[in-house]
């Protein structure tokens, strides 16, 4: 019999299910990239987004719909990671909104929510495109409708939405030429799919389908490993505040009155790294305090506490840094302290975290490609700032919807710099002058990004054909800006043949920053090539340490 009417806990059920057929298929999500490169991260990204949407919503047992669906989508808001991540957090936040007074759902509301997702997720994005997770959940949200007028039922429109979103998937590659030469479907869109199959598989009854968790560890193995370099590096001796704490408080009329800015000054002085998150009824509290207990008893005041989780990161730390007879670290450079600015960078490598601090960074969120901060990670940066203001800069072009997501949900003055690079970023920061005025400082650093091109090399992980351009699995891939400048099994020659594209004749300085995989020999054969050919140009190379990418250039 087909289900016509769902309550909260039902709902919550199907939102668990959609996470549990998307963590099913995240690496096939991730191998859709376009590009055939070692970083397809769109479907861990996901993955990681809703699982922590059901941390949520697993076991709080809310009947009301409308409730249920604005605690699973707080949830997605605050673990957004990568664009997909926060595309995905808005499409449910908007389905939240469409709801929340709604005790039960049916087709009709079903139907308006899902339109309501639709709707803010387009206005999230600034320059929308067709052939996207978007177009899939337009059209997805449009046959839903259809059902809806026809008197279907919650199961009747969801299967309307998740027929169609199939559909929509395969239009995908005729909607973007990209990727019908690449061969793949678009894979924000193709993990949408699988979440809207998951959510109607609930309602069926069907069975749950098991996980190949070696194929998920895979999706996120470079995602712990990346996690596993800063931990190795960390002293635990360095942890001033020793217990990473998270808690909820439900809010009680019978308790103190609840004032969020009051609260966080107040809780703010028993440790860092704090993120408080509220509502009418919810706090969610994060911080790195010392004494839990304390932080604890003031949250109390205000209510009930729920959730509670202390983690002594003393111990992880040490756990966790295994290493023997390591190799010993090059000096990082000093925190520089906060003036009248924060600066938040996101950056992968020692050598590129160290560029960064010695430019004026004062917090440094390790992540990048493979291993995309999530919107919590970035408040909890900007919130751990001394100072009012703040300038964060993405540094990659899947992070920066994370970051301006991030600005909105945080308590202070936060300007995104819109870096899609390490050179921009490193651009950017070049200009920084703390004796500006926010707004002129904010417009002199976003000028900068344009002076910078980015050159990039690293590998592919399949063969695929791109631009007329036959590439096969583990050649080596040169690109300018996004554009594929060449291609070849030799590491030595992929980068001397794209370095002319690179360098134009008003290039003064380039910068490069040998990554983890970089090769001595080519290194050599780089700085020859560059003094041989561009005499007038001022060549700086630096140990950047950082993964899937063996060189990065910066051409100014």
């Amino acid at each position: 019999m087909e289900m016509k009417v769902v309550n909260g806990k039902t709902l919550a059920a199907m939102f668990v299910e959609g996470a549990h057929r998307l963590k099913a298929n995240a690496a096939r999500v991730d191998a859709l990239n376009v590009f055939p490169v070692p970083d397809g991260d769109t479907g861990t990204n996901m993955n990681l987004t809703m699982s922590s949407g059901v941390k949520e919503i697993e076991h709080a047992g809310l009947s009301h719909a409308g409730a249920a669906a604005k605690t699973f989508s707080k949830g997605l808001l605050m673990g957004a990671r990568g664009n997909s991540g926060v595309i995905l957090s808005q499409l449910f936040r908007g389905f939240a909104k469409g709801v929340e007074l709604e005790d039960e759902l049916n087709g009709e509301n079903t139907a308006k929510a899902l339109q309501s997702g639709v709707d803010m997720a387009y206005q999230a994005v600034m320059k929308p495109v067709e052939g996207t997770i978007l177009t899939v959940a337009k059209d997805a949200a449009k046959a839903a409708k259809k059902a809806a007028s026809n008197s279907s039922g919650v199961e009747g429109v969801l299967n309307a939405a998740y027929e169609e979103s199939q559909a929509a998937l395969e239009r995908t590659q005729d909607q973007l030429p990209a990727l019908k030469e690449a061969g793949v479907v678009d894979s924000g869109g193709q993990g949408l799919v699988y979440i809207y199959q998951g959510m109607l598989a609930y309602l069926r009854g069907e069975e749950r389908p098991e996980i190949d968790e070696g194929q998920v560890l895979e999706s996120e193995e470079n995602f712990d490993a990346a996690h596993q370099n800063l931990h190795d590096q960390l002293d635990p001796a360095d942890i001033e505040y020793g217990y990473c704490t998270e808690f909820m408080v439900r809010l009680s009329e019978d308790s103190q009155p609840f004032d969020e800015h009051v609260f966080r000054r107040d809780i703010g002085r028993f440790g860092d790294s704090l993120l408080v998150v509220s509502d009418e009824d919810l706090v969610k509290v994060h911080i790195h305090a010392e004494h839990p207990g304390e932080a604890m008893t003031l949250a109390q005041k205000h209510g009930s506490l729920m959730n509670i989780k202390i983690e002594n990161m003393r111990e992880q730390h040490a756990a966790l840094n295994h290493r023997e007879n390591q190799e010993e670290q090059p000096a990082e450079a000093p925190v520089v302290p906060e003036g009248a600015y924060g600066i938040v960078t996101v950056s992968m490598g020692d050598g590129i975290k160290a560029l960064f601090q010695s430019l004026g960074a004062t917090q440094v969120i390790e992540g990048g490609q493979t291993m995309n901060p999530s919107t919590e990670d970035i408040v909890a940066a900007i919130e751990a700032s001394t100072s009012e203001t703040v300038f964060v800069f993405p540094n990659n072009s899947n992070i920066v919807m994370t970051a301006e997501q991030a600005a909105e949900v945080a308590d202070k003055d936060v300007r995104v710099i819109p870096s899609k690079s390490v050179p921009q970023g490193m651009a950017a920061l070049f200009v920084y002058d703390s004796t500006l005025a926010a707004d002129e400082l904010e417009s002199t650093m976003n000028e900068s990004l344009k002076e910078v091109r980015t050159g990039q090399v690293t590998w592919a992980v399949r063969d695929t054909s791109l631009n007329g351009r036959e590439i096969n699995e583990g050649d080596f891939m040169a690109m300018v800006e996004k554009d594929i400048a060449a291609t070849s099994p030799s590491l030595e020659t992929a980068v001397l043949e794209f370095l002319p594209q690179l360098i134009s004749e008003d290039v003064e300085i380039v910068t490069v920053l040998a990554g983890a995989d970089a090769d001595s020999a080519v290194t050599e054969a780089i700085k020859t090539y560059i003094e041989e050919n561009y005499r007038d140009v001022e060549l700086e190379v630096h140990e950047g340490g950082q993964p899937i990418y063996p060189y990065i250039f910066a051409a100014e």
